[in-house]
């Protein structure tokens, strides 16, 4: 949702220097950056435990504090950036996701575990800087371009992490891999602190959050469908992505490299699933399929991904996941701006919830599964409860209102 902020730049006096293009390549390479960090240590879970001796559970913190942070962030996120400035909270956000390079530091659970708290506090305060800088430099007709982008840049980042950890955990140590993708956010900040520029803040970026203007907001059916429906598709994608690897290697027999490269597949089919969307949602003015059917696929991917032996099915199980969870976001992105009494601070509300609530679910959902882990001795259950809530996504395409494309 952090996107659609750009979406509303009609209402800003855009950039026409060439200079913008500067300032794109620095949001891209933030977003890779993101996108390089997060999931990239869940091919690295057997080894954490192993070295750390602590319970997948506590392994699990590592993925899942990251994301409950970045939920907390997200409100509040735009009034810290208009207090410090965009510029500051830029650069400040870009080192806090550098720190990762410190991972071959870390002697214990805890430093690791620290070390993405400071990552995971960087990126929420980097996503909603990131809209704010698209509104300030690009043209009404060049948002929707760099929105794409930015979903491709970090699902790109995404699927190379996931693919290359475990190849590269056997020719250095784990922590020297977490360190080697942190360094790609510290050279992003430098590269920033020397060349990034902002403008000078518009009236309606100081206009202060109102918890008032949040339950307005979320009186609309349009708008609560498509929050819900969201999040829980992603908190469901988030526990998937976390325990995929160490589920096939412990219970189907795969080497880590092997099923960290079908858990890749998630974020690779999502990059192009990503681009496939962005078209459809031109060509097509209907709205309930873009969620019906990416429903349908992201629950039959989700459980066959563990429930099938098969490790053809297994990657085909995956790629329907991925497509289900990825195609939707162009549509999921645009519809809320066509409502007629959408504005610009609305949706910063209908962001910064939408953020908030996946946020949370995200920080849980991966616990949940590593707990069922540890207690039952199988991960079958903790998978089973968010892939039966993925499919609300089908829910959302049946219960939106007919003309909620056209701004009913």
């Amino acid at each position: 949702m952090a996107a659609a902020l750009s979406k509303v730049a009609g209402s800003q006096p855009a950039g026409n220097t060439r200079y913008r293009y500067v300032i794109g390549a620095l949001i891209l390479a933030a977003h890779a950056s993101i996108g390089l960090n997060f999931f990239n240590v869940t091919p690295l879970l057997p080894l954490v435990i192993e070295d750390y001796d602590v319970s997948r559970a506590n392994a699990s913190l590592l993925i899942a504090l990251p994301t409950i942070i970045k939920a907390l962030v997200g409100l509040p996120g735009s009034l810290i950036a208009n207090r410090f400035g965009l510029n500051r909270t830029f650069t400040l956000s870009w080192f806090m996701l550098g720190m990762l390079a410190l991972s071959p530091l870390a002697q214990d659970i805890n430093t690791m575990i620290l070390l993405r708290l400071v990552y995971g506090l960087g990126t929420g305060l980097l996503m909603t800087a990131s809209a704010a800088l698209i509104m300030q430099w690009f043209e009404p007709r060049e948002a929707p371009i760099m929105n794409t982008l930015l979903l491709i840049v970090v699902v790109t980042g995404t699927a190379i992490s996931i693919t290359l950890a475990a190849p590269m955990s056997r020719v250095m140590s784990w922590e020297a891999v977490l360190g080697v993708f942190g360094c790609f956010g510290l050279a992003g900040a430098i590269a920033w602190s020397l060349l990034g520029k902002t403008k000078p803040a518009e009236a309606d970026a100081r206009e202060a959050f109102d918890l008032r203007q949040m339950w307005r907001v979320f009186r609309s059916r349009t708008i609560l469908l498509l929050v819900v429906g969201d999040a829980l598709v992603f908190i469901n994608y988030a526990a998937i992505t976390s325990w995929l690897p160490t589920y096939l290697y412990e219970f189907r027999s795969m080497s880590l490299e092997v099923a960290g490269a079908i858990t890749g597949l998630l974020p690779s089919v999502g990059m192009l699933s990503v681009i496939v969307g962005g078209y459809l949602t031109v060509k097509f003015k209907v709205t309930r399929p873009f969620f019906i059917v990416p429903g349908i696929l992201a629950g039959m991917g989700s459980f066959g991904a563990f429930l099938l032996t098969d490790a053809l099915a297994i990657q085909v199980s995956v790629m329907l996941l991925g497509v289900g969870t990825w195609v939707y976001q162009p549509i999921l992105l645009t519809l809320p701006m066509q409502l007629p009494w959408m504005t610009p601070r609305k949706i910063t509300v209908v962001w910064g919830a939408s953020l908030t609530i996946a946020g949370f679910g995200m920080f849980l959902s991966p616990i949940i599964v590593g707990a069922s882990r540890d207690l039952l001795g199988s991960f079958v259950p903790g998978f089973t409860i968010w892939a039966l809530l993925a499919w609300s996504l089908v829910l959302t395409g049946v219960l939106l209102p007919r003309k909620s494309r056209s701004g009913a």
